[in-house]
């Protein structure tokens, strides 16, 4: 089942099944490491639940929401 990055909460675990969008955007998401295949993991929401940080490749990635929206991900394990 693929979900949006946006949609896992702190804690959940994902594998990147696609990267949508358009342009400059999604070619930005895929050199932050972003790319089909890696796995990456919610860390914590801001307050006010925009941006979200996550850890992927051994270091850790904030991104808007709107920004997460464009990335889907299979849940680990599943």
């Amino acid at each position: 089942m693929e979900l949006r990055l946006s949609d896992l909460e702190p804690g959940q675990k994902g594998v990147v099944v696609s990267v949508k969008g358009s342009g400059a955007t999604r070619r930005r998401i895929m050199d932050m490491g972003i790319v089909r295949g890696s796995r990456i993991k919610v860390i914590r929401r801001a307050p006010l639940g925009d941006p979200v940080e996550f850890e992927i490749r051994d270091y850790n990635l904030t991104l808007r929401k709107r920004e997460a929206e464009n990335i889907y991900v299979s849940l680990e394990g599943e």
